[in-house]
């Protein structure tokens, strides 16, 4: 199984988190990432560095793949045209540009399996056995199902409230 790694990292002059630069990239293959999940949207990076600077020196330094976790089509057009060998809908739901939308972007999705070859992951806000179906119905090659597995005391949390609330 291949390991995806990214590092999320901020900085007060921009709001690219994942992955936002070479460096770290490096630092993540380094760490043994087969694949490099890094920020693929149009925001601007912290060092000035274009996403295409970005993939192309993670292409030339590692020969390792890249994932771009995307918010827009229009992000997903860039990275494609970038280099990016994979697309994801990682930060759907978590950008300005896609704020007001909830997880999982599934019309995002379907739009991307229409007109792009390279494989799709579907991530973020997965939460039932029915959504995952979904997503593959539209043409995710994979699919990431974090929170609802991996969210153990959020499901805790949900049940204590249920039966007194304001429990923690």
């Amino acid at each position: 199984m291949p390991i995806i790694g990214l590092w999320k990292r901020t900085f007060p002059t921009s709001d690219v988190y994942i992955t936002p630069r070479l460096g770290d990239a490096l630092a993540v293959v380094a760490a043994g990432a087969d694949i490099v999940a890094v920020d693929a949207t149009a925001r601007p990076r912290p060092n000035g560095e274009t996403l295409a600077d970005l993939i192309a020196g993670i292409h030339q330094q590692t020969g390792k793949l890249v994932m771009a976790d995307l918010d827009t089509y229009e992000n997903a057009q860039l990275a494609a045209q970038a280099g990016a060998d994979i697309l994801g809908t990682t930060l759907y739901g978590y950008t300005g540009d896609t704020k007001d939308l909830t997880p999982p972007g599934f019309g995002l999705l379907e739009k991307l399996a229409q007109d792009f070859d390279q494989p799709l992951i579907c991530e973020g806000g997965i939460h039932t056995p029915e959504m995952l179906q979904k997503a593959f119905r539209l043409g995710a090659d994979s699919v990431v199902v974090g929170t609802a597995i991996t969210g153990v005391d959020l499901l805790a949390q949900k049940f204590c409230q249920a039966i007194a609330p304001g429990c923690p």
